[in-house]
């Protein structure tokens, strides 16, 4: 027996499959890099205002629900409906977190571009009421002759509290609304001493009450109930050619609901701290539980057809729209990405 030869050979083996297996891995490797290396879709979004409020829409981004669906996403503020509107109808946004009424309006005008809702985030209107002095036993009837801190006329906000107006019998125009302040502006404005009373939005309500600057009042959106406030919209010819991204995008959202609704406060806060400079963590967690005990978060994308129709009658109670111009459901709402997501994300 050549026991030389016999050990060459084994060698030779051994070499033959160690290049193999480097071969091999190589080979692994490349494919797992041209995997993770698959390019993100950009999409361009807006944002109504900043806002805690809005917790799920920035959970999304600091967790990377948005580039778990193949996202990569670039955020920037409006500071107002009509603003992130115009910014979609134009093509420099593609996808817009703004208040439902303005589907309907779109649907009722000129325009040829239409505009759906097709993922809901909030449940109703999150502002609270503050006033500049501690109310032990308030009543609705306070704000009569009195000057509130309100928002933009037909605006969301401007909806809801002209309808807890009026189911408390009083006449809106027995109370000064300040209605033309810019959305940075309006707090500024009511620390430097306008205004008896406003409705402001989280974390500033828990800032001024840290301050000693306003006191809480009430719920905007418990006083009124369920109807959907804010909600994500793209333009028809947007969803029609993008159906994937419109899909993920209601995929990351509906996971970040979940996790708003269930994860610890502090986690949270320390999550979306970034969208929030200079505001201190404990006043971010006190907001995400606050908003999780007035049921403002939605617990799903789904805007449904009650929320629609609710909304169409603050509209008409407003004077904003006529009832022979309601819309159909389906005219501004795109169920299915929605739909979908619910049934698939567990």
């Amino acid at each position: 027996m050549n026991l030389g030869g016999t050990l060459m050979l084994t060698q030779k083996k051994k070499r033959i499959f160690g290049a193999l297996a480097i071969v091999g891995t190589l080979f692994a490797g490349t494919g797992q890099a041209a995997a993770q290396a698959k390019p993100l879709t950009p999409v361009r979004y807006e944002e109504v205002i900043r806002s805690i409020f809005y917790l799920p829409s920035y959970l999304a981004l600091t967790e990377g629900y948005f580039k778990q669906e193949g996202l990569d996403v670039s955020m920037k503020t409006s500071w107002g409906s009509d603003k992130g509107t115009a910014a979609l109808l134009s093509g420099s946004a593609d996808i817009a977190l703004i208040g439902p009424e303005t589907s309907v309006y779109i649907k009722n005008g000129e325009s040829p571009e239409k505009v759906k809702i097709f993922a809901g985030l909030t449940a109703s209107d999150g502002s609270m009421l503050i006033s500049r002095k501690k109310i032990e036993n308030f009543d609705w009837k306070m704000l009569k002759g009195k000057t509130v801190i309100s928002w933009r006329v037909g605006s969301s906000p401007d909806l809801f509290l002209r309808r807890i107006l009026k189911n408390e019998g009083i006449d809106p125009k027995e109370v000064n609304q300040v209605t033309t302040l810019a959305a940075p502006a309006r707090r500024g404005a009511f620390v430097a001493g306008n205004g008896d009373f406003g409705t402001f939005f989280e974390p500033d309500v828990s800032e001024m009450e840290k301050a000693g600057q306003a006191f809480y009042v009430t719920s905007i959106g418990r006083a009124v109930g369920d109807i959907d406030y804010t909600v994500f919209v793209a333009t028809d010819s947007f969803i029609k050619k993008n159906p994937a991204v419109v899909q993920a995008w209601t995929n990351a959202i509906y996971r970040a609901q979940k996790y708003a609704m269930t994860g610890d406060p502090k986690a949270i806060a320390k999550s979306v701290s970034t969208f929030f400079t200079g505001v201190e963590l404990d006043m971010l967690a006190s907001s995400v539980v606050r908003y999780r005990e007035l049921g403002m978060f939605k617990t799903d994308p789904l805007t449904r057809p009650e929320a629609i129709k609710g909304l169409q009658d603050l509209l008409i109670e407003g004077g904003l729209l006529k009832e022979s111009e309601r819309v159909k459901y389906e005219d501004v709402v795109e169920t299915k990405f929605a739909r979908e997501a619910m049934t698939t994300i567990k």
